[in-house]
């Protein structure tokens, strides 16, 4: 999920949760102790692990509901509770988003997984106090070349991203970098959502964007940080809407869209990424 999903959120139909994590008040960017990223490491750990376990399970047939049930149970089983479940009444523990939905799908036992989708699968888990948050984008059996190579860039911009975060460097180095890998390759970044810090709320100050703009403050990155990086290509235009559902967002033209994230710690001369699967 990301920070800009606050928008989403004015129109849902509910800010509290009696199922899902305490909603914090916000406090602005939060340098973690050593403390929370013991803490940190270990939610996203978890994170990194349901991720891990859903992309070697995944298998046309299935449906997204599956899917849900199956990161329910494993963030359970790990001793912590599904971030998204009840955050702002959404009703699931994943987000699945197939082909031209963008972001926020819902999952359902009537959506069935088939050969060719890309499937984008974000999940979260809060252990201790503490989030973590992470998405993959999965090619399903045989997916068309355009849908591979929209994934295998939308995971390139990512680490072209993460690749300029450090103490000192800016929130501006690292979209300038994601955003020149993306054109680069003739595909669009998603302007409507952006990255965010992430800690005791799932979404905390900054905005993490993906593309240059003088909109949204340029944080200089301080270590002790924490953030989702998460980088949205669209194989058209840039341009989205949100279904009658008031969450699954999709591309205005049906191309395919694709999203890679990782929950990291910023660091004097680079980062950590908590939601590492390898």
């Amino acid at each position: 999920m990301n920070k800009l999903f606050s928008q989403l959120l004015a129109s849902s139909r509910s800010n509290t949760s009696n199922t899902g994590p305490r909603i914090q008040q916000r406090r602005g960017v939060e340098i973690k102790s050593a403390r929370e990223l013991k803490i940190m490491r270990k939610a996203s750990k978890i994170v990194a692990t349901v991720l891990k376990e859903i992309n070697e399970r995944v298998e046309p047939g299935m449906s997204t509901g599956d899917l849900d049930q199956y990161a329910e149970r494993r963030i359970k089983e790990m001793g912590a509770m599904p971030s998204f479940k009840g955050y702002h009444g959404f009703p699931a523990s994943i987000c699945a988003s197939i082909n031209n939905e963008v972001v926020h799908g819902i999952p359902s036992a009537q959506r069935i997984i088939r050969n060719g989708d890309l499937l984008k699968v974000d999940t979260g888990a809060f252990y201790d106090g503490y989030h973590g948050d992470s998405c993959i984008t999965i090619c399903v059996g045989d997916v068309s070349e355009q849908a591979k190579k929209l994934s295998v860039v939308a995971e390139e911009s990512l680490f072209a991203g993460l690749s300029q975060i450090k103490a000192n460097n800016t929130l501006l180095d690292v979209a300038g970098a994601i955003e020149d890998h993306v054109k680069k390759n003739n595909f669009s970044v998603v302007e409507d959502y952006t990255g965010h810090g992430v800690g005791k709320n799932l979404h905390e100050e900054p905005s993490v964007f993906n593309f240059r703009t003088n909109d949204l403050p340029n944080i200089t990155l301080r270590s002790g940080m924490t953030l989702a990086v998460e980088p949205i290509l669209n194989a058209g235009d840039k341009s989205c809407r949100t279904l009658s559902d008031r969450w699954t967002v999709v591309t205005r033209d049906g191309g395919l869209s694709a999203q890679w994230e990782h929950t990291i710690l910023v660091t004097n001369d680079g980062c950590e990424i908590l939601t590492e699967r390898k």
